[in-house]
Protein backbone atom coordinates (compact mmCIF):
# COMPACT_ATOMS: atom_id res chain seq x y z
CA UNK A 1 0.00 0.00 0.00
CA UNK A 2 1.09 3.26 -0.59
CA UNK A 3 1.81 6.20 1.67
CA UNK A 4 -1.48 7.67 1.14
CA UNK A 5 -3.37 4.75 1.83
CA UNK A 6 -1.39 4.53 4.34
CA UNK A 7 -1.87 7.87 6.29
CA UNK A 8 -5.93 7.50 4.97
CA UNK A 9 -6.31 4.23 7.45
CA UNK A 10 -4.31 5.99 9.94
CA UNK A 11 -6.73 8.80 10.43
CA UNK A 12 -9.45 6.23 10.70
CA UNK A 13 -8.09 3.70 13.50
CA UNK A 14 -7.26 7.43 15.27
CA UNK A 15 -11.04 8.15 14.99
CA UNK A 16 -11.42 4.63 16.14
CA UNK A 17 -9.15 5.15 19.36
CA UNK A 18 -10.98 8.08 20.87
CA UNK A 19 -14.47 7.04 20.15
CA UNK A 20 -13.59 3.31 21.89
CA UNK A 21 -12.19 5.44 24.58
CA UNK A 22 -15.00 7.66 25.03
CA UNK A 23 -17.82 5.24 24.83
CA UNK A 24 -16.95 3.51 27.80
CA UNK A 25 -15.19 6.57 29.82
CA UNK A 26 -12.09 4.62 30.24
CA UNK A 27 -8.48 2.97 28.12
CA UNK A 28 -5.39 4.96 26.85
CA UNK A 29 -5.86 7.24 24.29
CA UNK A 30 -2.44 8.96 24.18
CA UNK A 31 -0.10 6.17 23.73
CA UNK A 32 -2.26 4.36 21.22
CA UNK A 33 -2.56 7.78 19.00
CA UNK A 34 0.74 7.94 19.29
CA UNK A 35 1.73 4.74 17.96
CA UNK A 36 -0.83 4.44 15.31
CA UNK A 37 0.84 5.44 12.53
CA UNK A 38 3.65 2.44 13.25
CA UNK A 39 1.13 -0.21 13.78
CA UNK A 40 -0.74 1.12 10.18
CA UNK A 41 2.42 0.55 8.90
CA UNK A 42 3.47 -2.77 10.24
CA UNK A 43 -0.24 -4.48 8.92
CA UNK A 44 -1.10 -2.58 6.06
CA UNK A 45 2.63 -2.68 4.43
CA UNK A 46 4.97 -4.68 6.23
CA UNK A 47 4.55 -7.81 7.63
CA UNK A 48 3.36 -10.97 5.94
CA UNK A 49 0.42 -12.65 7.87
CA UNK A 50 -2.38 -15.00 7.82
CA UNK A 51 -5.85 -13.62 9.25
CA UNK A 52 -6.93 -16.96 9.43
CA UNK A 53 -5.13 -17.08 12.45
CA UNK A 54 -3.06 -19.99 14.17
CA UNK A 55 -1.45 -19.17 17.71
CA UNK A 56 1.97 -20.75 16.69
CA UNK A 57 2.53 -18.17 13.84
CA UNK A 58 4.48 -20.63 11.83
CA UNK A 59 4.98 -19.44 8.18
CA UNK A 60 4.31 -15.67 9.26
CA UNK A 61 5.64 -12.76 10.13
CA UNK A 62 4.22 -12.19 14.06
CA UNK A 63 3.84 -9.20 16.15
CA UNK A 64 4.19 -8.99 20.02
CA UNK A 65 2.10 -5.93 21.83
CA UNK A 66 4.31 -5.41 25.01
CA UNK A 67 2.61 -2.13 26.17
CA UNK A 68 -0.72 -3.50 26.61
CA UNK A 69 -2.39 -0.66 27.64
CA UNK A 70 -2.76 0.81 24.05
CA UNK A 71 -4.63 -1.86 23.23
CA UNK A 72 -7.26 0.33 21.44
CA UNK A 73 -4.75 1.11 18.53
CA UNK A 74 -3.80 -2.92 18.34
CA UNK A 75 -7.64 -3.55 18.02
CA UNK A 76 -8.51 -1.03 15.61
CA UNK A 77 -5.57 -2.27 13.22
CA UNK A 78 -6.38 -5.85 13.65
CA UNK A 79 -10.21 -4.98 13.22
CA UNK A 80 -9.43 -3.03 9.89
CA UNK A 81 -6.95 -5.51 8.75
CA UNK A 82 -9.45 -8.40 8.68
CA UNK A 83 -9.13 -10.39 11.75
CA UNK A 84 -12.53 -9.90 13.27
CA UNK A 85 -15.33 -7.94 12.40
CA UNK A 86 -14.69 -3.86 12.98
CA UNK A 87 -18.19 -3.45 14.34
CA UNK A 88 -16.41 -5.74 17.51
CA UNK A 89 -14.84 -2.48 18.43
CA UNK A 90 -17.80 -1.30 19.81
CA UNK A 91 -17.24 -3.34 22.69
CA UNK A 92 -14.22 -2.34 23.53
CA UNK A 93 -13.69 -2.88 27.82
CA UNK A 94 -17.60 -4.19 28.03
CA UNK A 95 -18.60 -6.86 30.16
CA UNK A 96 -17.97 -10.01 28.02
CA UNK A 97 -16.50 -8.26 25.36
CA UNK A 98 -13.02 -10.28 24.16
CA UNK A 99 -11.87 -6.74 23.75
CA UNK A 100 -10.28 -5.89 27.27
CA UNK A 101 -8.33 -2.89 28.60
CA UNK A 102 -5.30 -5.00 28.26
CA UNK A 103 -5.03 -7.83 25.49
CA UNK A 104 -5.35 -11.42 26.88
CA UNK A 105 -5.78 -14.97 25.39
CA UNK A 106 -8.81 -16.84 26.67
CA UNK A 107 -11.05 -14.45 25.09
CA UNK A 108 -9.40 -16.23 21.72
CA UNK A 109 -9.16 -13.05 20.16
CA UNK A 110 -7.45 -13.62 16.75
CA UNK A 111 -4.34 -11.65 16.23
CA UNK A 112 -3.31 -11.63 19.82
CA UNK A 113 -0.57 -14.18 21.15
CA UNK A 114 0.65 -12.86 24.35
CA UNK A 115 -1.63 -11.32 27.62
CA UNK A 116 0.30 -7.78 28.18
CA UNK A 117 -1.32 -6.35 31.03
CA UNK A 118 2.01 -6.20 32.34
CA UNK A 119 4.93 -4.11 31.39
CA UNK A 120 8.04 -5.18 30.64
CA UNK A 121 7.27 -8.65 29.68
CA UNK A 122 6.92 -8.74 25.49
CA UNK A 123 10.50 -8.61 24.79
CA UNK A 124 11.32 -11.80 26.56
CA UNK A 125 8.65 -13.34 24.85
CA UNK A 126 9.24 -11.97 21.27
CA UNK A 127 13.25 -12.96 21.99
CA UNK A 128 11.76 -17.11 22.40
CA UNK A 129 9.31 -16.69 19.86
CA UNK A 130 12.58 -15.83 17.35
CA UNK A 131 14.42 -17.90 18.27
CA UNK A 132 12.13 -20.76 18.05
CA UNK A 133 11.77 -19.24 14.32
CA UNK A 134 15.57 -20.09 14.05
CA UNK A 135 15.39 -23.48 15.43
CA UNK A 136 12.11 -24.36 13.28
CA UNK A 137 13.79 -22.77 10.24
CA UNK A 138 10.91 -20.77 9.67
CA UNK A 139 12.22 -17.59 7.45
CA UNK A 140 9.57 -14.98 8.77
CA UNK A 141 10.32 -12.37 11.20
CA UNK A 142 9.44 -11.52 15.18
CA UNK A 143 8.05 -7.77 15.64
CA UNK A 144 7.39 -6.06 19.27
CA UNK A 145 6.71 -2.76 20.32
CA UNK A 146 7.64 -1.71 23.89
CA UNK A 147 7.00 1.87 25.80
CA UNK A 148 10.08 3.52 26.84
CA UNK A 149 8.99 3.64 30.23
CA UNK A 150 8.78 0.06 30.59
CA UNK A 151 12.53 -0.38 29.81
CA UNK A 152 12.92 1.07 33.11
CA UNK A 153 11.78 -3.12 34.43
CA UNK A 154 14.95 -5.04 34.60
CA UNK A 155 13.67 -7.90 33.06
CA UNK A 156 13.95 -5.78 29.72
CA UNK A 157 17.75 -5.73 30.20
CA UNK A 158 17.88 -9.81 30.07
CA UNK A 159 16.05 -10.34 27.32
CA UNK A 160 18.11 -7.53 25.72
CA UNK A 161 21.24 -9.73 26.82
CA UNK A 162 19.96 -12.79 25.73
CA UNK A 163 19.07 -11.91 22.13
CA UNK A 164 22.10 -10.35 21.27
CA UNK A 165 24.20 -13.78 22.98
CA UNK A 166 21.69 -15.39 20.86
CA UNK A 167 22.42 -13.74 17.46
CA UNK A 168 18.61 -13.90 17.48
CA UNK A 169 18.73 -11.55 14.06
CA UNK A 170 15.16 -12.05 13.05
CA UNK A 171 13.67 -10.19 15.87
CA UNK A 172 12.68 -6.49 15.38
CA UNK A 173 11.82 -4.39 18.52
CA UNK A 174 10.34 -0.72 18.21
CA UNK A 175 10.71 1.19 21.07
CA UNK A 176 7.76 4.06 21.22
CA UNK A 177 10.48 6.81 22.79
CA UNK A 178 7.56 9.47 23.55
CA UNK A 179 9.26 10.45 27.05
CA UNK A 180 5.85 10.04 29.08
CA UNK A 181 4.50 7.64 31.67
CA UNK A 182 1.53 7.43 33.59
CA UNK A 183 2.99 9.07 36.44
CA UNK A 184 4.90 12.02 34.17
CA UNK A 185 7.72 12.69 31.90
CA UNK A 186 9.85 9.54 32.09
CA UNK A 187 13.30 11.65 32.57
CA UNK A 188 11.48 12.74 35.81
CA UNK A 189 10.21 9.42 37.06
CA UNK A 190 13.63 6.96 36.16
CA UNK A 191 15.58 8.59 33.30
CA UNK A 192 16.42 6.25 30.58
CA UNK A 193 19.53 7.87 29.30
CA UNK A 194 21.18 7.14 26.07
CA UNK A 195 18.97 4.14 24.76
CA UNK A 196 20.92 4.17 21.20
CA UNK A 197 23.98 4.24 23.29
CA UNK A 198 22.49 1.22 25.75
CA UNK A 199 21.41 -1.20 22.83
CA UNK A 200 24.46 -0.73 20.33
CA UNK A 201 26.45 -1.79 24.29
CA UNK A 202 24.21 -4.61 24.44
CA UNK A 203 25.14 -5.80 21.12
CA UNK A 204 21.69 -4.84 18.60
CA UNK A 205 21.55 -3.02 15.61
CA UNK A 206 20.06 0.45 16.03
CA UNK A 207 17.78 2.57 14.04
CA UNK A 208 16.16 5.98 14.76
CA UNK A 209 12.91 6.98 13.15
CA UNK A 210 10.05 9.67 13.39
CA UNK A 211 7.20 7.75 14.36
CA UNK A 212 4.54 10.04 13.34
CA UNK A 213 5.82 10.55 9.56
CA UNK A 214 4.74 7.76 7.81
CA UNK A 215 7.06 7.88 5.14
CA UNK A 216 9.97 7.66 7.78
CA UNK A 217 8.26 4.84 9.56
CA UNK A 218 7.80 2.93 6.54
CA UNK A 219 11.25 3.65 5.30
CA UNK A 220 12.38 2.67 9.01
CA UNK A 221 10.65 -0.72 8.80
CA UNK A 222 12.24 -1.49 5.74
CA UNK A 223 15.86 -0.33 6.89
CA UNK A 224 15.08 -2.47 9.82
CA UNK A 225 14.62 -5.68 7.88
CA UNK A 226 17.07 -5.53 5.62
CA UNK A 227 19.77 -5.53 8.61
CA UNK A 228 18.28 -8.37 9.93
CA UNK A 229 19.37 -11.74 9.41
CA UNK A 230 22.72 -10.15 9.73
CA UNK A 231 23.78 -11.64 13.50
CA UNK A 232 22.43 -8.74 15.63
CA UNK A 233 18.34 -7.95 16.82
CA UNK A 234 17.84 -5.24 15.72
CA UNK A 235 16.24 -2.18 17.51
CA UNK A 236 13.80 0.59 16.33
CA UNK A 237 13.60 3.83 18.43
CA UNK A 238 10.80 5.69 17.53
CA UNK A 239 10.23 9.07 18.53
CA UNK A 240 6.58 9.75 18.93
CA UNK A 241 4.41 12.23 20.42
CA UNK A 242 1.68 11.49 23.06
CA UNK A 243 -1.98 11.52 21.81
CA UNK A 244 -0.28 12.71 17.85
CA UNK A 245 -3.54 13.59 15.69
CA UNK A 246 -5.42 15.16 18.48
CA UNK A 247 -3.80 18.28 19.63
CA UNK A 248 -5.37 19.04 23.15
CA UNK A 249 -3.99 15.77 23.80
CA UNK A 250 -0.80 15.99 22.23
CA UNK A 251 2.48 15.92 24.37
CA UNK A 252 1.65 15.25 27.70
CA UNK A 253 1.10 12.31 30.30
CA UNK A 254 -1.83 13.67 31.30
CA UNK A 255 -3.81 11.53 28.31
CA UNK A 256 -2.14 9.01 29.17
CA UNK A 257 -5.06 7.31 30.57
CA UNK A 258 -8.74 9.39 30.61
CA UNK A 259 -10.98 9.54 28.39
CA UNK A 260 -12.44 12.44 26.50
CA UNK A 261 -15.65 14.20 27.47
CA UNK A 262 -18.61 14.21 25.09
CA UNK A 263 -17.22 17.75 24.17
CA UNK A 264 -13.63 16.62 23.69
CA UNK A 265 -15.23 13.74 21.37
CA UNK A 266 -16.23 16.01 19.17
CA UNK A 267 -13.22 18.36 19.06
CA UNK A 268 -11.59 15.23 18.36
CA UNK A 269 -13.46 13.89 15.83
CA UNK A 270 -13.09 17.24 13.64
CA UNK A 271 -9.23 17.00 13.85
CA UNK A 272 -9.67 13.49 12.71
CA UNK A 273 -11.38 13.70 9.45
CA UNK A 274 -12.10 10.40 7.59
CA UNK A 275 -13.43 8.69 4.36
CA UNK A 276 -13.22 5.02 5.24
CA UNK A 277 -16.29 4.90 7.75
CA UNK A 278 -16.69 4.56 11.68
CA UNK A 279 -18.08 1.41 13.25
Amino acid sequence: MDVKGLKEIAAQVRRDIVRMVHGVQSGHPGGSLGCTDYMVALYFDIMKYDTNFKMDGKGEDIFFLSNGHISPVFYSVLARAGYFPISELATFRKLNSRLQGHPTTHEHLPGVRIASGSLGQGLSVASGAALAKKLNNDDRTVYSLHGDGELQEGQNWEAIMFAAHHKIDNLIATIDVNGQQIDGPTNKVMGLGSLEEKFKAFGWHVLSIDGNDMEDVVKGLNAAKAASGKGKPVCILMHTIMGKGVKFMEGTHEWHGIAPNDKQLEEAMTLLPSTLGDY
